[in-house]
């Protein structure tokens, strides 16, 4: 049973646990004042990583080997030194794409021992030593086509979605906001460009089927069914049944069918979850109306679910690492931008507050 949650927010990091009374409560906080932009926990519990985003201070990492009682700082993932003359600069912009790690957005186990690291700039790190140490994936980096990744949310592009394929580790799909969806099968060594039948509306129509356009907000794999992924698309839903080689668009989602966060059940590959908003320059909930949606029939229909939500106006935004489904698939959580974390016991059926007065809330996860 999962009864411990990791909230990673813009002042701290939290572990929320099931206490009695089946009551919710903040059970430890660490890292107080900083912000943590990415959290981990390898299976079993123990060994716990959190990147942490100081400013000035730049990105660090922080490991604990037992279960968040003691913590030290880890090794950071870090980019060569940009060759002289080399030219790279965001085509958006205009501004030179900067060699250094801005920011750790995403955090995926691997092999045993092994860990992946999304990042802005959009770049892919891998470490097989638990943390100790990490390699960049130069394949991706040096792809001559990631010259054209652009900015999604951030100045610069970001790797936000790592998938690794259960059923083999060194097959690793990973999604880029704005680059697309990309695939290795030799842990990197090599990369393919996937995503046929994704659509970038905010293109002319000629352009719009491009892989490399493509917004991909956040991409989750089904556990027991790799081969099902879920994608929550800048302009819409989209599934597939191949691993991401081909999608299609979901239509008429209620009440909208823009977010950024998605969450997929771990043995029912046709129930996922969604935050809607309005999209754009609105970003919030359509009119003002915080709800969860939910498929269990792989997208053909939709629930809006609202039980335990606000009745009153809510203007919660939900960031893309920020919903989760347990690994046991019996609980769901989500927090959002103004601090308020829910959690489901019934999968998204109903939903209690468990605070109203968090920090912004950046991520969650599940822990054993």
């Amino acid at each position: 049973m999962s009864d411990r949650l990791l909230v990673g927010t813009r002042k701290g990091l939290f572990r929320i646990e099931r206490g009695e009374g089946e009551r919710w409560v903040i059970a430890k906080t660490w890292f107080l004042g900083d912000p943590v932009s990415a959290v981990l926990a390898e299976p079993g519990g123990a060994r716990l990583h959190a990147a942490l985003e100081l400013g000035h201070f730049g990105v660090k990492m922080q490991r604990s080997e037992d279960g968040g009682e003691t913590w030290s700082q880890a090794a950071s993932p870090t980019f060569p030194l940009k060759p002289e003359g080399l030219e790279d600069k965001d085509p958006m912009r205009g501004v030179d794409v900067p060699w250094s790690t801005q920011l750790i957005w995403t955090l995926e186990c691997g092999a045993p021992g092994e860990i992946w690291c999304g990042v802005i700039p959009g770049a892919l790190f891998r470490s097989t030593d638990g943390g100790e140490s990490w390699q960049l994936s130069r394949a991706l980096w040096d792809e001559p086509r990631r010259k054209q990744w652009m900015g999604g949310g951030y100045d610069f592009s970001g790797i936000h979605s790592i998938l690794v394929d259960p059923r083999d580790p060194l097959h690793v799909t990973v999604g880029v906001s704005t680059g697309g969806v990309w695939t290795t099968r030799d842990a990197g060594g090599s990369w393919e460009l996937i995503g046929s039948g994704l659509r970038a509306e905010y293109l002319p129509e000629a352009m719009a089927g491009d892989p490399l356009a493509q917004d991909a907000h956040r991409i989750v794999q089904c556990p027991a069914h790799p081969d099902r992924l879920w994608m929550q698309h800048h302009n819409g839903i989209f599934v597939s049944d191949d691993g991401g080689a081909i999608w299609r668009e979901l239509t008429d989602v209620p009440p909208s069918s823009f977010g950024f966060a998605v969450a997929v059940h771990p043995s029912d590959p046709d129930t996922a979850w969604f935050v809607p908003a309005t999209k754009d320059e609105k970003r919030f909930p359509v009119d003002a109306h915080l709800v969860v949606t939910r498929t269990r029939d792989g997208g053909v229909h939709f629930e809006v679910l609202d039980r335990g939500l606000p009745t009153e106006p809510a203007y919660d935004l939900v960031y893309r690492h920020a919903l989760e489904c347990s690994r046991d698939g019996l609980r769901l959580a989500f927090g959002s931008t103004t601090g308020s974390l829910w959690v489901s016991e019934d999968r998204g059926d109903s939903w209690q507050n468990i605070s109203r007065h968090l920090p912004p809330i950046l991520c969650v996860r599940f822990a054993e």
